[in-house]
């Protein structure tokens, strides 16, 4: 990028910055703070153009660096964790990929299918439990969610199970009946277990853009996402509405889905994001 080579600092080169940035779904507020910053540290710390580029990153790297929530401690199995998001924007394929990786590393895991609004959503899940080889606790299309979750959590419980995913719906006539279900299923889980969801995984598609942003801004008001999983960040995603996500809601991203293949989900490390996003 030209525009970070410049040894003097004008007007343009915010403008260009500022676009820069736009264009990359990082968000107007978010950019604002950003630029903002740099020029502060400009100014202070009495630097020319050619530190541009490194002081984008640090500051980035900053918004990025939003700690998880604290791990419930001597937490009984099976840890809970709630997979919420809308349809479409790669859930199916994120839950198996985490069920795979859990079950590599020798833990039981099982799946709750209690998206039960859409019987494809129930099939796709099932084949993907067959693919991990997971067990898919489901009930027919149309039953009761809350009562999915409550089998699935006895069901974990007298299988021993470490791990119990839940599936959950992505669509409902409107987003207040949506919020209100993804509420009423967590409250299901908490009378089984008081400190259950312990996870709430938020799966976003990167190529939403700032779409993606007001979704998260709701599911974080109803149901308390403590992560976010970024699917679908390939070649095509821009991926900076993960900082007007981080600055905006200070919920953390984990985990980037980056492919279609059970292993092709990496933890989220900041600085290697920003490397590939300003490179």
């Amino acid at each position: 990028m030209s525009l970070f080579d410049r040894p003097s600092i004008g007007k343009e080169v915010w403008d260009e910055l500022e676009e820069l940035l736009i264009s990359a779904d990082v968000g107007v507020s978010t950019t604002s703070k950003l630029i903002g910053a740099v020029k502060q540290r400009i100014d202070d710390e009495k630097l020319d153009g050619s530190h541009v580029r490194s002081l984008i990153k640090e500051e980035m790297i900053k918004i990025l660096s939003v700690p998880s929530r604290p791990a419930a401690e001597n937490v009984t199995p099976p840890q809970v964790m709630l997979v919420v998001g809308v349809n479409g924007s790669g859930k199916t394929t994120s839950i198996a990929k985490l069920a795979y990786r859990y079950k590599k590393e020798g833990r039981h895991v099982l799946i709750a299918a209690a998206d039960t609004f859409r019987a494809a959503a129930i099939d796709q899940l099932k084949k993907q439990g067959e693919r991990v080889g997971v067990d898919v606790i489901a009930h027919q299309p149309g039953a009761d969610p809350g009562a999915v979750v409550y089998d699935a959590l006895q069901a974990a419980k007298s299988r021993g199970a470490d791990i119990l995913i839940i599936d959950t719906a992505g669509r409902l006539h409107t987003k207040f009946n949506l919020m209100e279900e993804l509420k009423k299923v967590r409250r299901v889980a908490a009378k089984l277990d008081a400190a259950a969801p312990h996870e709430v995984i938020l799966v976003l598609d990167a190529t939403t853009g700032q779409n993606g942003l007001t979704q998260a801004r709701y599911f974080t008001e109803a149901v308390g996402v403590t992560g976010v999983f970024i699917a679908k960040l390939d070649g095509t995603a821009k991926g900076g509405i993960v900082l007007a996500i981080c600055d905006e809601l200070k919920v953390p991203i984990q985990l980037i889905g980056i492919g279609e293949g059970l292993e092709d989900m990496v933890t989220f490390k900041a600085k290697d994001f920003i490397e590939a996003l300003t490179s």
